[in-house]
């Protein structure tokens, strides 16, 4: 955001004027704010995620009480909360017919591009944004690069996402969760270049809206019987799962990736959260608050949503049944171990550990806690 907020900021000033940050809790902010300037109105891009929904309605109490307009706009989502829903107002809980009728309510005025016009903005005298030191942050080596939509990934997306060896994904998740690429534009490449791109764009709001209607699932199962589950939450296995010294490969691989580089790659993601919470049958929200912790394209609906897929507790969710034999995953999607080997130059040596807990024996023992917890919910 940083980067980005300042690249806006210098292509401002040719045009004498400038973005102009501050730094502190938003409503100190904004009454600061309200003694300075005399304003006439509040414009912002609405936000789903509950805390963000909690400050947004802090501010807009204080400017009704001075009667000042505070005016919140859809902005990175094609269809609003409340746009895709069911013929009797409720939200739907179930991917597929939320896409139908995603695509059916779709027109080319809902991705449509705008000329940008700096013209008329207000005149300041140039200034830099804050620094990250004067925010509280330290710069790291990481380069964000700006957001590009390559049509050499995206017209074979379906063939290759897969594949975690060949990097074959958009690498625009850090992009979307920050604003810094239009999901406008991105819809409109999809439906030129790729339909199962597209999907996952759906998926996107979709879990978006379920986050807005049902914020409950920052801490809870959505499916609330879930919850009877009965977590070992072992935390010695949460360390080797952290670390990536599980003894599975492709597990190891995804964790030591996101450690180091704050990314993993998407069918890894759901190997490596299947096995936390059914292998070790440790708590997803373990999980999902790591990968909070670790993950540069972090955004909330999205972690929340997947976790609570891979755990069999969302609301269009993998069944629990369904267990992921990580070797067998591996051996799938990574056969000449290309990504395996990049990540663990130990692997295939003395040095490597031996499985922390055999597969068998595992889904067994997943398959019998989430029968006993689940009917224990009856």
């Amino acid at each position: 955001i940083h980067q980005a907020l300042g690249e806006i900021n210098i292509s401002l000033k040719k045009y004498h004027s400038k973005v102009n940050t501050y730094y502190g809790k938003p409503i100190e902010v904004f009454k600061k704010l309200s003694e300075d300037y005399t304003i006439a109105g509040v414009f912002c891009n609405r936000d789903y995620e509950p805390q963000a929904i909690e400050r947004d309605k802090e501010v807009y109490y204080f400017f009704r009480e001075k009667n000042i307009p505070f005016k919140a706009y859809k902005d990175q989502v094609i269809f609003d909360k409340d746009q895709i829903i069911k013929k009797d107002g409720s939200p739907y809980t179930v991917y597929t017919p939320f896409a139908k009728k995603w695509r059916e309510a779709l027109t080319p005025e809902h991705y449509q591009s705008f000329e940008l016009n700096f013209k008329n903005l207000f005149p300041q005298e140039y200034s830099d944004i804050l620094t990250l030191k004067e925010i509280g942050f330290k710069k790291t080596d990481f380069n964000f690069s700006k957001p590009v939509l390559n049509a050499s990934i995206i017209d074979n997306y379906d063939q290759f996402r897969d594949y975690p060896a060949l990097q074959h994904t958009t690498q625009l998740g850090i992009a979307l969760r920050f604003g810094t690429i239009s999901i406008r534009k991105c819809v409109d490449f999809a439906l030129k270049h790729n339909a199962v791109w597209l999907s996952e764009l759906i998926w996107r709001e979709f879990f978006m809206q379920i986050l807005y209607h049902f914020p409950q699932v920052v801490h809870q199962s959505f499916k609330r019987q879930y919850d009877n589950i009965h977590w070992r939450n072992n935390e010695e296995d949460f360390k080797h799962w952290c670390e990536g010294t599980t003894g599975y490969p492709i597990i190891d691989a995804g964790m030591r990736e996101l450690n180091q580089t704050g990314f993993m790659h998407n069918r890894v993601r759901m190997i490596v959260a299947s096995f936390l919470c059914k292998h070790l049958l440790i708590d997803w929200r373990w999980g999902e608050a790591y990968f909070a912790l670790k993950l540069n394209d972090y955004d909330l609906s999205a972690n929340n949503g997947n976790w609570q897929w891979a755990a069999g507790s969302g609301c269009d969710a993998a069944p629990y049944f369904r267990v992921f034999n990580p070797t067998a995953q591996m051996e799938k999607f990574d056969k000449d171990l290309l990504y395996i080997k990049k990540w663990l130059p130990e692997w295939n040596t003395s040095a490597y550990l031996s499985p922390i807990v055999e597969h068998t024996f595992a889904r067994e023992r997943a398959l019998s806690e989430y029968k006993k917890g689940l009917a224990s919910a009856e």
